[in-house]
């Protein structure tokens, strides 16, 4: 599986794009905007766009989605239904914020911890982590030991839980509970900024490191 980050929108959101080797068959996950810099990987990757995969419901994680679903023709999966007040309000949140504006729309189909998603031959799991929002899920893909977080992790940080709906204690319990067991080895593509590894973050992170927890 091919992999790239894309940094998008004012908020330098890390959109992913994965492409399968095999198939030519790309997912790309949280298109929160600059549609062109995210299709110019698609096919600088070899790859044709057949899935769009969301974490969460936050303007910069989503607002581009549907534009994209309408323009290519392929589904939108995720996040949990939790998170569908988020994409319901996405133009008073983009209005409020100066982002640019986006219409709510429907995903094609709500995910749920221990459900899978596909594309070409590839399968990632999908893990329900809430905290950061309610319906947040973290992607994981076995064979190259990646998961794709949103904003429930990030190197040296934990994800806000200051927004409505947020909880600190349930995002602490999902990390330590559903995102370490996946294994040390495991690299990660955070929502923002540089990628690092869980093994790295139980040991370093003043949020969620082993040491806090004894």
């Amino acid at each position: 599986m091919k992999c790239a980050m894309v940094p998008v929108t004012a908020y330098q959101q890390n959109c992913s794009v994965l492409v399968c080797e095999e198939t030519g068959k790309a997912a790309v996950v949280d298109p929160g905007g600059d549609i062109d810099r995210i299709e110019e990987t698609i096919e600088k990757l070899g790859g044709k766009l057949e899935v769009i995969l969301l974490t969460h419901g936050h303007m910069d994680h989503c607002a581009a989605a549907d534009v994209m679903r309408k323009k290519h023709g392929v589904q939108i999966i995720g996040p949990h239904k939790a998170d569908a007040f988020w994409i319901d309000k996405l133009p008073e949140w983009c209005k409020m914020t100066g982002f640019p504006h986006a219409d709510p729309f429907t995903p094609d189909r709500w995910l749920e911890e221990g459900d899978t998603v596909s594309f070409g031959q590839q399968e990632m799991s999908v893990k329900h982590c809430p905290g950061h929002t309610p319906g947040h899920v973290v992607f994981f893909h076995d064979p190259t030991r990646l998961a794709i977080v949103g904003d429930v992790l990030f190197q040296g940080s934990i994800g806000r839980t200051d927004f409505p709906m947020g909880n600190h204690e349930d995002l602490i319990n999902a990390i330590r509970t559903k995102l370490w067991p996946l294994g040390d080895d495991v690299q990660f593509i955070p929502g923002h900024g540089p990628t690092s590894t869980f093994g790295e973050e139980r040991r370093t992170n003043p949020f969620v490191a082993d040491h806090r927890y004894g």
